[in-house]
């Protein structure tokens, strides 16, 4: 009898544009909780988009393993951050220092994460 691992189910590249994307959405929201409305360009982030899942899909798996956690692990605190700011929304003094912080801190994460595929 022998023992196989079972099979590692790789993500698709079109998931790495995705789930940038979604985490660009995410600091556009939180950047407008900051009271700072950033100009965007649908086309620009469908661009990105494109060009990470290409640079994803031609990754060694060792770096599309890294890119999925790092991503993985940023969309879990991105999400308690909101969460956190949300439930502060409508309190007298809105917490737009905390919000911007987390915008600045969601922006330099996606930027290192694109640096990871070399894109």
């Amino acid at each position: 009898m022998t023992h196989q691992s079972p099979a590692q189910q790789m993500p698709l590249p079109v998931e790495a544009g995705r789930q940038m994307a979604q985490l660009r959405s995410v600091i556009l929201l939180v950047e407008q909780m900051a009271g700072r409305v950033r100009s965007t360009d649908g086309d620009t982030l469908l661009e990105e988009s494109a060009r990470l899942s290409s640079a994803f899909g031609d990754a060694r798996p060792v770096v599309q393993r890294r890119f999925e956690a790092l991503v993985t692990e940023t969309a879990a605190w991105a999400a308690s951050g909101v969460e956190a700011l949300l439930a502060h929304q409508d309190s007298p003094e809105p917490p737009r220092a905390a919000a911007a912080a987390l915008a600045v801190e969601l922006d330099r994460t996606l930027d290192d994460l694109s640096r990871l595929l070399r894109t």
